[in-house]
């Protein structure tokens, strides 16, 4: 199922410019996800979803996006990859888990939050985040854009705003092909510097299905480290 793209394709060259990177170049060079660098082993599973939506709250506020990671790896790191877990830790050892990753302007309020995350996570989802993926079947205003709710269920956590349902769409559609393809503003600002496509479906036309979440991350990297 192909998720309905409105945003119409900006004029873009043929082929990148010469001194600029091929998809294939940037994947080599840039093609880490967030969450692989988080430590996480992303399957459609309780576990590493959970995982995921960690690191998207982390990565919600104005921070850089390796300070996140590297705070979601320490609380990795300490046990806490389940709902059930993080809610079995102290604030205080959350606050100390945050600092180790370089995470400490917003340590404190973000040791409250994570708490109110894992809460809503058993509340509402019994612990299993499949329960918001988008499926083929799904019908009503948002069938042919499967994206559009999910973004809606995610926004609903503590501390997730549209920019953070973004990060999450984007690192989930490796494990969830009817997420396939998203690529954020971000990424597709990237694409147009570098004279690709701007349209989620020719970007993703460009690699192969399963190195589309690994473009889309290449393309927000390459954004980010000063190249764009």
């Amino acid at each position: 199922m192909l998720v309905s793209d409105p945003t119409p394709d900006r004029p873009a060259p043929d082929r990148p410019a010469p001194d600029r990177p091929t998809p294939e170049d940037l994947l080599a060079s840039h093609g880490t996800t967030y969450a692989e660098q988080a430590g996480i082993t992303l399957r459609d599973k309780p576990m590493p979803l959970f995982q995921l939506l960690v690191l998207t709250q982390l990565s919600s506020i104005r921070i850089s996006a390796d300070t996140a990671a590297a705070a979601a790896h320490e609380l990795f790191r300490a046990g806490w990859r389940t709902p059930e877990r993080l809610r079995g830790s102290t604030w205080q050892e959350r606050v100390d888990a945050l600092g180790r990753g370089g995470y400490r302007r917003y340590d404190e309020s973000t040791a409250d939050y994570l708490d109110e995350l894992a809460a809503r996570v058993q509340d509402a989802h019994r612990g299993d985040l499949r329960r918001i993926r988008p499926r083929d079947s799904d019908s009503g205003a948002d069938a042919d854009d499967p994206v559009a709710a999910l973004r809606d269920e995610l926004t609903d956590f503590p501390r997730i705003g549209p920019t953070g349902a973004d990060i999450f769409c984007r690192e989930v559609q490796a494990v969830w092909p009817e997420v396939r393809p998203h690529f954020d503003d971000r990424a597709r600002t990237a694409a147009g510097q570098l004279g690709y496509p701007t349209s989620a479906r020719a970007l993703a036309d460009l690699v192969a299905d399963e190195d589309v979440a690994r473009f889309s991350a290449a393309l927000v990297r390459w954004s980010l480290d000063g190249s764009g």
